[in-house]
């Protein structure tokens, strides 16, 4: 089908969210990643898009209907015939057509689209119809597409004048000694008096024969078809029913459609128009058409519904299937693709199900409604054939599964709708085509996608026991179109699009490299090839009947454990004993390598299979960069085959790159810690004395956690430690040492071990350089014998410390550690440790004396230092000594001679206080902040050198004073003494306007959204202080894109597609153009945040549009050198997203 024209008026309102949303899968697990593999493709000629495919099931050749051609194509897609069939000239209002009389219309060259493509096998010919000359078709006979019949003198000889490729679908019913009947169903375009909806044909042998496509019985007042009437159309002026499947099945035709009807929604009593999909059925032995019955169909899944038909198919039901269903494996299975909805036919939501209906339970529905209808219960309810309300008439005969009605009670409607099996849904890429089939008892189902996937699905039952088990792009752009068919030994698919056709293999098996990948992909096509170590069909596995060669489960691959499972890097040509499952005989030999290590024999025992590690010149090396072992693929190899069928991991360890006890010991491997040597090896024995040998992490040499060591800088002092299992040094061996790496320098302390469980490292001072670090962590190892680590688990530390260090005031000292000892020293005004410090006790203040108060506090800045007389204002004030604690300060601050009532939460002891105005009184203007610390006397009392003064603040003007209703307007309130205070709130009504900035002659802020459209009181609180003015802001509807101007820009001498133009083919942008995007519905934009960005997969930066005063967004592209110009594929479509931003989507 040709691709609709879009109705370009760039409705802002209307934006379509491609990409969001989920995929569904009834079982729960993850769908597997879309993959891009490289499939046999064939392409026409530009100008020409395909619209049908059939496939010879005699010979596998394809058949392709296009827009003014006829393909015949070899099975891998090679073209071996064509046959041209337009463009020509017509006009659609000609009828008869031109070739049959004079028409007095315009005539212009006019393409002929394919509209049906079907193969009667019975004479060997393609019957092809199309769009020209109200719809006449071709006889061509199939090996060289030669045109043996075109009949189109007689008004049976016109099918429908529908311009589109998915309007009209043919079933031929075949005899043996008979001509053929071809049923026709087609969409009539408002022209009922020139189309039957559907009719039955006769087939003849001879292609020119006066009787081709004639009615199959015709009198004054019975023929073989049925017209809509003409009264239909003034109920639903667009009516028409449009088919999109048709098959045969038993004695009967079956054709699905999608038609228009007018419903009154629950609890309302006006009708609107929605479509709905239906099953009509016809007998093919009925001349008179009298067996017509139509039956809604549908599915649902979640409470959602799922009514607008867009593909189906029909198939068996497999062994497996059946069995859930209940139903037998021969039995027709109808797999369906709906979309979400009921209201839109060309407009489909991307949300879909793949459901399935079981055929035998529609024709009993139909049966039981043919019953009931000859009981005289019902009407026959059919309202475009306007017998919806004629009551069904009661007669005395048996209704049997074959009953092909009679001239009463006909044509009839069953009210209620059956109702599909969902078994898989899909929530962003729309299905839009299906086709099925069984193999070894599962029913698959492969379905193409809006965007040109493929997806695989299991339907091994319903409610959770669907499996989408891949998902591939077959074409480029999608979607893929309805006719999709197997080659003839249906290993192949034969996929479309417009401009694609593309052959896909049923199953790729070939892409999975492991017999669990293979085997847990959900494919049935697969299994596993044993000694050829490949994932393939079981008919192509070279003596898959034997047994064990052919995997089909996962519990069913091969499974190997190897004792010992790793060795030492120093141990060579260890006997290695591989236990196997799930092997087949091996009478051919097997090798076992290691990678590329080395290759030897494998003798194989029974089950088992013995192997040596490699030689001492084929180990691998393994140096400590890469830790302590290496792991390799011990394989085996079968000789019958040359392939590697089977592997496992096997580990070379090597101990010695450990040199601590603890990493050595806790190695998963089997290493050893001499304790003397300091040296971990595999052999025990290689230990010199053998209390000197330690297994276990607890047995190591190794300091044990302590509380934070402190060393204060230039103090001798020494530094005790905790141990356990400290070696004593052996003769010619030396003794323990600290080691501190102070700043990069590492500083040597002669140790002495006490025992085994005591270090203490001897009496020195140490020292870092810098005042602006006051507690400098130093990194502490313990060495014996020069350079044996002794463990350090808690990673112990020193910290060395300054008291003086960035503790200028008395307030920051005695806030320290009290760990650290510090304490203020008045008489040097320093803070230090106490034996620094004169011995005068009224000389020396720390914390934990009942003395601890500092004097002399000091305020060296207040912010803000403006705020309304109100109150309200959080007023911070910064300086030194401001106290300990928060009672300290608690209830001694005064701003401006007004109580400030301090809050814990902005406390910070000794340097910050925040507090919280009180009301000033209309006397007092200015004044100084003043606090006292814990009590009012001199040394514990500061002012401020700044002064705080009380505002009067005004509003006199808002711009701009409207804005849409979505919000995101920047408003800007003008006055005076406006960025007085700490606190700003904006209210438009009952909306916030979210503060930006403000100054003091100015407050900005953003509008947030609104329900309403109305004009709202602004009010502004700057802490208690509310503001009176008469200020008041609209809230207006969001704006429309009418328009964009130009509507084409040229490119490489091509026109590009805009609104209200005809879709162009692909090209690149490669110059600078300009758009102009016309506004309505909304005041002048001058002041908005309009932005408009071309959308290319990502947003093209080179677009941007800037709002001028005559409601127009001037939009322009410039190149960037950076970028690589976008590719433009579809028409432009403006969309509006929040905060006013317009994205031109490509």
């Amino acid at each position: 089908m040709k691709a609709m024209p879009w109705n370009w008026t760039c409705l802002l309102s209307h934006l379509l969210m491609v990409g969001m949303g989920s995929s569904t899968l009834l079982p729960r697990q993850s769908p597997p990643p879309s993959q891009k593999r490289s499939f046999v493709t064939f392409r026409g000629e530009p100008a020409e898009s395909f619209n049908h495919l059939v496939v010879d099931e005699r010979t596998g050749h394809i058949y392709v209907g296009a827009v003014n051609r006829i393909y015949k194509l070899s099975s891998d897609l090679k073209v071996l015939v064509t046959h041209q069939t337009g463009p020509d000239e017509d006009n659609p209002k000609c009828y008869p057509p031109r070739i049959v009389q004079t028409c007095n219309e315009p005539l212009t060259p006019t393409n002929n689209v394919n509209k049906m493509l079907l193969i009667d096998y019975k004479e060997n010919r393609l019957i092809a119809c199309g769009s020209l000359y109200q719809g006449i078709c071709k006889l061509l006979r199939l090996e060289d597409l030669f045109k043996l019949g075109e009949p189109f003198h007689k008004k049976e000889h016109y099918l429908s004048g529908v311009n589109e490729s998915g309007s009209v679908f043919g079933v031929i019913v075949s005899y043996n000694n008979l001509d053929d009947k071809l049923f026709i169903a087609t969409a009539v375009d408002g022209k009922p008096e020139y189309f039957p909806t559907i009719s039955s044909r006769k087939l003849t042998k001879n292609s020119e024969a006066d009787g081709m496509f004639a009615y199959v019985f015709h009198d004054e007042f019975v023929a073989s078809m049925i017209k809509i009437p003409s009264d239909t159309f003034t109920v639903i002026p667009d009516f028409d029913i449009y088919y999109v499947y048709g098959f045969s099945s038993g004695n009967f035709v079956y054709f699905l459609t999608l038609q228009p009807e007018m419903v009154s929604p629950p609890g309302s009593t006006t009708k609107e128009q929605v479509y709905t999909s239906k099953l009509v059925r016809l007998c093919k032995e009925d001349t008179a058409f009298n067996s017509y019955v139509e039956v809604p169909i549908g599915c649902e899944r979640s409470g959602v519904e799922y009514r607008l038909l867009q593909a189906a198919y029909l198939s068996k039901a497999g062994a497996v299937l059946a069995r859930t269903l209940g139903v037998r494996s021969e039995d027709d299975l109808l797999f369906t693709v709906f979309s979400k909805g009921q209201k839109r036919k060309m407009k489909s939501l991307d949300e879909s199900a793949l459901c399935i209906f079981i055929l035998k339970q529609i024709n009993d529905r139909i049966k039981e409604r043919l019953q009931s209808c000859y009981r005289g219960e019902g009407t026959l309810d059919l309202a475009w054939l306007k017998v919806k309300d004629i009551p069904c008439s009661s007669a005395l005969l048996t209704i049997d599964d074959n009953f092909c009605g009679l001239d009463m009670n006909a044509p009839l409607g069953v009210s209620e709708m059956v109702r599909g099996i969902p078994v898989f849904t899909e929530d962003r890429d729309r299905m839009t085509s299906v086709i099925a089939y069984v193999y070894k008892n599962h029913s698959l189902a492969f379905v193409g996608t809006k965007s040109g996937k493929l997806k695989k699905i299991r339907v091994d039952g319903p409610r959770g026991n669907a499996l989408q088990y891949e998902t591939v792009q077959v074409v480029e752009p999608g979607p893929v179109l309805r006719d999709m068919a197997f080659s003839k030994d249906r290993e192949q698919l034969y996929i479309m699009s417009e401009r694609q056709l593309t052959r896909v293999p049923v199953e790729s098996c070939g892409q999975y490299q492991s017999c669990s990948e293979c085997l847990g992909s959900g494919d049935p096509h697969c299994g596993w090839c044993v000694l050829h170590n490949t994932c393939t069909r079981k008919e192509r596995c070279e003596r898959s009947r034997e047994p064990r060669r052919f995997a089909s489960e996962v519990k069913q691959c091969v499974r190997l454990t190897v004792h010992p499972s790793n060795i030492s890097v120093s141990q060579y040509n260890v006997l290695l004993v591989l236990e196997t499952y799930n092997v087949p005989e091996l009478t051919a030999g097997v090798n076992c390598t290691f990678e590329d290590l080395s290759e030897m024999d494998g003798l194989v025992i029974g089950n088992q299979i013995q192997c040596y590690s490699p030689a001492a010149k084929e180990v691998p090396r393994i140096i400590t960069e890469n830790g302590d072992h290496h792991v390799v693929q011990l394989q085996l190899k079968s000789k019958e085959t040359g392939m590697t069928f089977a592997s496992t991991s096997f580990v070379f360890y090597n101990c010695s790159v450990h040199n601590s006890c603890l990493s050595c010991v806790e190695s998963p491997y089997r290493c050893h810690w001499c304790k003397y040597r300091h040296v971990c090896t595999h052999d025990p024995k290689s230990c010199s004395f053998q209390e000197g040998r330690v297994k276990l992490p607890e047995d190591c040499p190794q300091l044990l956690r302590v509380d934070k060591i402190l060393v204060p800088v230039e103090v001798i002092k020494p530094i005790t430690l905790k141990a356990k299992n400290l070696p004593q040094p052996q003769s010619g061996q030396r003794g323990y040492e600290c080691v501190l790496n102070i700043q990069g320098s590492e500083q040597r302390v002669p140790a002495l071990r006490f025992n085994s469980s005591s270090v203490q490292c001897q009496n020195t001072s140490y020292s870092y350089e810098g005042m602006e670090i006051n507690n400098l962590p130093v990194e502490l190892t313990v060495v014996w014998n020069g350079h044996f680590n002794i463990d350090n688990p808690a990673q112990n530390k020193v910290h060395l410390y300054k008291c003086g260090a960035m503790r200028e005031s008395c307030g920051l000292c005695l806030k320290a550690d009290p760990d650290f000892e510090c304490g203020w020293c008045q008489s040097q005004g320093q803070c230090t440790l106490r034996q620094h410090c004169p011995v005068h006790e009224s000389q020396w203040l720390e914390l934990s004396s009942t003395n601890s108060k500092c004097t002399n506090p000091r305020i060296t800045e207040i912010i803000p230092v403006t705020g309304p007389r109100e109150g309200g204002t959080k007023v911070t004030i910064r300086g030194e000594n401001l106290g300990l604690e928060f009672r300290d300060i608690a209830s001694h601050v005064k701003v401006a001679g007004v109580e400030c009532s301090p809050l814990v939460d902005g406390y910070i002891p000794a340097e910050q206080i925040v507090c919280e105005m009180g009301e000033a009184k209309p006397s007092q203007h200015a004044g100084f902040v003043e606090i006292c610390v814990a009590v009012c006397r001199p040394e514990f009392m500061a002012r401020s050198s700044q002064l705080y003064y009380f505002m009067t603040l005004t509003l006199s003007d808002l711009k701009p004073s409207r804005g849409p209703r979505s919000g995101g307007t920047q408003v800007t309130i003008t006055g005076t003494n406006l960025n007085a205070g700490s606190n700003v709130v904006v209210m438009f009504g009952k909306q916030p306007c979210l503060f930006h900035r403000r100054s003091p002659s100015y407050i900005v802020c953003n509008t947030t959204s609104s329900d309403e459209v109305l004009e709202m009181k602004v009010t502004v609180q700057v802490d208690r202080a509310k503001i009176h003015q008469d200020l008041f802001f609209q809230y207006v509807e969001d704006p429309t894109i009418v328009r964009i101007e130009p509507e084409w820009s040229i490119v490489r001498n091509r026109d590009v597609g805009l609104p209200g133009t005809q879709q162009s083919p692909p090209v690149t942008l490669t110059s600078s153009g300009s758009w102009r995007c016309v506004l309505s519905g909304w005041g002048s934009p001058s002041h908005a945040s309009i932005s408009v960005a071309l959308r290319v997969g990502q947003w093209h930066p080179g677009f941007q549009c800037k709002a001028t005063k005559d409601k127009s967004c001037d939009l322009s592209y410039r190149q960037s050198s950076s970028q690589p110009p976008p590719r433009v594929r579809e028409p432009w479509n403006v969309s509006y997203l929040h905060s006013y931003r317009r994205f031109l989507s490509v």
